[in-house]
C-alpha cells in the first residue's frame, strides 16, 4: 500500500465519522512487514514473513469514547467501524477528560527523517538473515563449556504510520529495525545453564557482528555453570547493566500520569523532593538520533522536547498524556503514547541516567562483599508503597572480585530507599532507548541458602 492510500483511509474514516455524529475523532493506520529466520545445529529451523495494515479509529461524542480497529479496509468494512464506533462511544460512561489537542498544541515539524529512524538501504534476504543466525550459533558452540544452542535468530523490521485527527493533524512516517540474538546452553543433563545475547538497531549498518554475538552467549551461559546460594542476609546490591534498567522502569511507572492521577503511585506526594542522590539527573530526549522511539510529535500530536525528569536529585514533574494532564490540573508533557486498538496513554522514551560528579569505573571494587545481579525473574512490586522483591540470579563478590554464579534468590527492598542510595558505573550503552549504566545499591534483603 502506498502513503496516498493510508491517508485515503484515515481521511475516509474521520469524514465519516463526523456526518455520523462524532463530535472528534482521530485516527492511526499502520503497514508493515516484517520476516525472521530461526536456525538450530545449523539448518533452518523457521522462517516467517508477515505484512499487513491495521487502522484503529478513536471517536468522541458528548464527552464519551470508543476505539475500533481493524486489519481490513475495504470500504464497507471502514464505514461499519465508524459505524460501531459510535454506537459504543453513545453507551461509553462520560469521560470529561478525554478529548483531543486544540490546534494551537500541534507540533508545526512533522518531518522525522533528521532523526535518522528509518535505514534506506534494501530489505535483507531470508538468505542473508539465515547467514548471520549461522554465524551466531556456530560462534556460541565454538566455546569451550557449550553444549547446545537452543536458539539463534535474525530478523527485520520496517513499518509506516499515518495518524490524521479532526483538529487538523496528520503525519507520517516510517521506522526500522534490525536485530540478531542468541540462547546458548552449556553443562549436561540437571547442570545445564543457559544464557543470551542480542542486538537490536534502527540500522543495519550498527548491528555488532554476529559472531560476537554468539561468543558472548556461550560465555555467559558457561559463566553461570554450578551455581550456590549465599546466605540469607542485608549486602549490597550491583545491577549489571543488562538489568539496571529495570529500577528506573519502576521509577517511572510511579511517576505515570496516570498512575499518578489514579493514586496508585508511591511516589504521588514527591513532586518537588529529593528522589535520588544529589546531582543525579534523569533526562528524556525525545530526538536522540538513531533511536527506536525517537518522535519530533506525541500519539496526540503536540510537539516533544528534551526534559529533566530529575535533577540533582529532586523530581521536576510526571510524564502526562492530554488525559492525565487534565485531571491534575497540569499541562501535558506530550508523551502520549497508542496503538490501533488502544486510547492514548502517558510512556517515555529515550532515557538517561547520568550523575557527572559520581561514576565509579570500579563498581566491584566499590561493593567489596555482595551480589551481582545479571538476570532477574518475576517481580512483586507494590505501586502505593514500592515494596520490591524480585528473584535473581548471578554472582557473589568478595573482597571486589567474582568468586562464583549464583541463583534461586530474591532479592527485596524498598523503591524509595533504593533509589536514595544509588551509585552508578561509567557503562551505558549509547545506542539503547535506556541509558543507564551499572547500579550499585548500598544494602538489600538477599534470601538464600
Amino acid at each position: 500500500m502506498t502513503p496516498d492510500n493510508l491517508e485515503r483511509v484515515t481521511q475516509k474514516l474521520l469524514h465519516e465519522a463526523k456526518l455520523m455524529g462524532a463530535n472528534e475523532a482521530d485516527v492511526i493506520a499502520t503497514e508493515g512487514q516484517s520476516i525472521s529466520v530461526d536456525v538450530r545445529q545449523g539448518s533452518l529451523e523457521n522462517a516467517d514473513r508477515a505484512e499487513g495494515v491495521e487502522v484503529g479509529l478513536r471517536v468522541l461524542v458528548s464527552n464519551r469514547q470508543a476505539i475500533v480497529s481493524s486489519s481490513n479496509i475495504s470500504d464497507d468494512t471502514l464505514k461499519i467501524m465508524v459505524e460501531r464506533a459510535i454506537a459504543m462511544a453513545k453507551d461509553a460512561p462520560k469521560d470529561r477528560y478525554a478529548g483531543l489537542a486544540s490546534e494551537d498544541q500541534l507540533a508545526k515539524e512533522r518531518n522525522l527523517s533528521s532523526l535518522e529512524i528509518c535505514d534506506v538501504a534494501p530489505e535483507p534476504s531470508p538468505l542473508k538473515l539465515k547467514e548471520e543466525a549461522k554465524k551466531a550459533e556456530f560462534s556460541a558452540l565454538e566455546v569451550s563449556g557449550v553444549s547446545q544452542v537452543s536458539g539463534a535468530s535474525a530478523s527485520y523490521g520496517k513499518y509506516s504510520v499515518f495518524m490524521a485527527a479532526s483538529n487538523g493533524f496528520t503525519a507520517m512516517y516510517d521506522r526500522s529495525s534490525y536485530s540478531v540474538s542468541c540462547v546458548a546452553i552449556a553443562g549436561e543433563g540437571s547442570n545445564m545453564e543457559r544464557d543470551y545475547d542480542a542486538d537490536t538497531r534502527v540500522h543495519q549498518s550498527d548491528l555488532r557482528p554476529s559472531e560476537e554475538i554468539g561468543r558472548t552467549a556461550g560465555l555467559r551461559a558457561v559463566e553461570r555453570l554450578k551455581p550456590r546460594r549465599p546466605a540469607t542476609g542485608d549486602y549490597p546490591v550491583l545491577y549489571d547493566e543488562r538489568v539496571s534498567s529495570s529500577l528506573i522502569g519502576h521509577f517511572l511507572s510511579a511517576i505515570n500520569g496516570a498512575a499518578v492521577a489514579r493514586g496508585s503511585s508511591w511516589l504521588k506526594n514527591s513532586l518537588g523532593e529529593q528522589v535520588m542522590p544529589t546531582s543525579y539527573k534523569l533526562v528524556e530526549d525525545p530526538h536522540r538520533l538513531r533511536s527506536g522511539v525517537s518522535r519530533l510529535f506525541d500519539a496526540e500530536g503536540l510537539p516533544t522536547k528534551k526534559r529533566e525528569i530529575v535533577s540533582d536529585g529532586i523530581l521536576n514533574g510526571w510524564t502526562l498524556d492530554l488525559s492525565s494532564a487534565r485531571k491534575l490540573g497540569m499541562d501535558s508533557t506530550a508523551n502520549a503514547s497508542r496503538g490501533v486498538s488502544s486510547n492514548p496513554s502517558p510512556s517515555n522514551w529515550n532515557i538517561e541516567l547520568s550523575s557527572p560528579k559520581e561514576y565509579c569505573d570500579n563498581l566491584l571494587g566499590e561493593m567489596k562483599n555482595g551480589l551481582l545481579v545479571t538476570s532477574l525473574i518475576g517481580s512483586t512490586i507494590n505501586p502505593n508503597t514500592g515494596d520490591y522483591s524480585r528473584g535473581a540470579s548471578g554472582f557473589w563478590v568478595e573482597d571486589g572480585q567474582i568468586c562464583y554464579p549464583v541463583s534461586e534468590i530474591t532479592i527485596a527492598g524498598n523503591l524509595k530507599d533504593i533509589l536514595k542510595g544509588i551509585v552508578l558505573g561509567n557503562d551505558a550503552r549509547r545506542h539503547l532507548s535506556f541509558v543507564v549504566p551499572s547500579i550499585l545499591v548500598e544494602s538489600m534483603t538477599l534470601a538464600g541458602s
